[in-house]
């Protein structure tokens, strides 16, 4: 008997799965068989595979996100790596790149292994723990960088984010440490003297305005045109973390023209939101970089389309509520965003024929992938591949419901609006990890 044709959300956990008829990211119609993990010949389906209809739909590689806050270990009240895989799959990734701001800071190599065996056994995605530039974030001595490239994680992606290693000496020393076992440095670009604490608006006539604490975008584009001096210098690989201001564009074309060899990522809050949402004093919207202007969603949008921007990176970054129901100057800084980032790209991107399906797939998956060094992720939908997929809904639109969310936290920026609401499915290694 041949197995009838089904919705994604009936696909099973396990046993063939053969999908037929999706646009292969945007290469045109094909059918894929999801066997033991990996994609197999679709004509060696037998009668019992499973059959998804997937005509109408696109099929993209896993997404993968350099840039995930889960909170766990420390703060369970607002997300553990259980929900936050979760979110991870109901928007489209199978692998995410987890920060290294938790308590205990991921400064150690105890500290990664840990957290790698807690992703292996609660997650639904792959969880790759980032570590910590400097011991405790607090930018004065270099953490155990080559202890965490050695051990079990094999670390290669290394941040203090949500602190800027403000200290140019030892920026430089990291950048020439994580050489030797090609490591990256994911910069968190904010001057802490001319963004401090306590800045937390767009520097500019909002700011005034609202009298709010402005954060000069001279604070993002200089601290970036350091550490490309430097990244040239030490001859090591440099990733600017959540772009949002025209000038630290600029800076980024300036520097790939030289050949250094920095990469990019833009948040798709920063592609969209502006300053304006802060008018309300709505904490929701208090994110660190801020929230810019118009001319800035334009430059980072335009950046993003001709590659000068690599890719797109979630800052995805739960708070408990009373961790955001404040005065706005006195709120956690950051919005949630793995659920809906793909959403943000179709509707900025995507509809207005920025990007094809194709450039998704390369800045949402290969690239970051290649950026953090994961040779089981990113991959071409063929045969042999690990089977990491997302099936995804072109014409699909939903209004955005908080509630609705399966992350342990609410600070959503996008609730009460209408955006697409693309994922329809999502297999981690053959595994069905999401289907609606």
């Amino acid at each position: 008997m041949t197995s009838p044709t089904s919705s994604p959300t009936s696909a099973p956990t396990s046993g063939d799965v053969l999908v037929l008829g999706a646009d292969l990211a945007g290469t045109g119609p094909g059918d894929l068989l999801i066997r033991d993990g990996r994609f197999a010949d679709p004509r060696d389906a037998g009668p019992d595979a499973h059959r998804v209809d997937a005509y109408g739909l696109v099929a993209l590689p896993g997404l993968v996100d350099l840039h995930t806050h889960l909170r766990e270990p420390g703060r369970e009240d607002a997300e553990t790596v259980t929900t936050g895989t979760a979110a991870a799959a109901r928007g489209g990734y199978t692998a995410v790149l987890a920060m290294a701001n938790t308590s205990p800071v991921t400064d150690t190599a105890e500290a990664a292994e840990h957290l790698l065996d807690v992703g292996r056994s609660a997650g639904s995605a792959q969880v790759v723990p980032i570590g910590a530039v400097s011991k405790g974030l607090a930018g004065e001595e270099l953490a155990e960088l080559g202890l965490m490239a050695r051990s079990s994680a094999a670390t290669r992606v290394f941040s203090d984010d949500g602190h800027c290693v403000a200290d140019a000496r030892l920026m430089r020393r990291a950048l020439e440490y994580v050489r030797a076992f090609d490591g990256v440095i994911a910069q968190h670009a904010q001057d802490p003297r001319l963004a401090g604490p306590d800045a937390c608006c767009d520097e500019g006539p909002v700011s005034g305005r609202l009298g709010l604490p402005g954060w000069p975008a001279v604070a993002e584009a200089g601290i970036v045109a350091r550490d490309v001096g430097l990244a040239e210098l030490t001859r090591s690989r440099l990733h600017v973390c959540h772009v949002s201001t025209a000038e630290t564009v600029d800076v980024l074309r300036w520097a790939k023209q030289r050949g250094i060899e920095v990469t990019a990522e833009v948040t798709p809050h920063h592609l969209l939101l502006t300053v304006d949402e802060l008018l309300g004093y709505d904490p929701t919207y208090k994110v660190n970089p801020p929230l810019r202007s118009t001319e800035d969603v334009a430059a980072v949008r335009d950046a993003l389309t001709d590659g000068t921007i690599d890719v797109v990176a979630t800052d995805h970054a739960p708070h408990a509520r009373h961790d955001k129901e404040h005065a706005f100057v006195d709120a956690a800084s950051g919005m949630l965003g793995l659920e809906t980032a793909l959403a943000v790209v179709v509707e900025t991107m995507v509809r207005p024929g920025s990007l094809g399906w194709h450039e998704v797939a390369t800045r949402m998956s290969s690239v970051p992938a290649h950026i953090a060094r994961l040779p089981g992720q990113g991959r071409p939908l063929t045969v042999g591949e690990p089977a990491n997929l997302v099936l995804v809904d072109p014409t699909r639109r939903a209004r955005v419901d908080r509630d609705a969310s399966v992350s342990l936290s609410r600070n959503n920026p996008w609730h009460g609006r209408e955006l697409p609401d693309p994922v329809v499915a999502t297999w981690w290694a053959g595994r069905s990890t999401y289907g609606r």
